[in-house]
């Protein structure tokens, strides 16, 4: 800061990153809006707590981040507002045990499992219409 100068909030400038600034630089979302989305949307919770994206990080915080499928328990050990390389990523914050236990198991079931529409290819035949027809009929 150049002397005599003050930002315009009138305080100095923060360390701590706000939330979804830091679960970019994380590299949890590809855009800064996806996390700021994911924050409002409740999908990251910061010590338990529904959290707007406005809110600061600070080292020690434990967050519970949904992406997608799967669910994440971190706790935050680095704070960063710069998106850097993904092995810098991982510096700045350690999954639980629990967290990666869990989601580990969730992949490989998930990998044995097949798509629901895995069977259909193209377009229904007229055979398929008709037992699409009978299923709507009755619901």
């Amino acid at each position: 800061m150049t002397p005599g100068h003050e930002p315009p909030s009138g305080r100095e400038p923060s360390s701590r990153p706000r939330i979804d600034k830091w679960l970019w630089a994380a590299r949890f979302f590809k855009t800064r809006s996806l996390a700021q989305d994911a924050v409002e949307n409740g999908r990251v919770r910061l010590n338990g707590d529904r959290v707007k994206s406005s809110r600061e990080v600070r080292v020690g915080d434990t967050l519970v981040i949904q992406v997608g499928e799967f669910t994440w328990t971190v706790s935050v050990l680095g704070l960063s507002d710069r998106r850097g390389p993904a092995p810098v990523a991982r510096q700045l914050y350690s999954e639980t045990a629990d967290s990666q236990a869990a989601r580990l198991k969730q992949i490989e079931t998930r990998q044995w499992v097949a798509d629901p529409g895995s069977a259909i290819k193209g377009r229904p035949t007229k055979r398929d219409r008709r037992l699409i027809h009978r299923f709507r009929e009755q619901g």
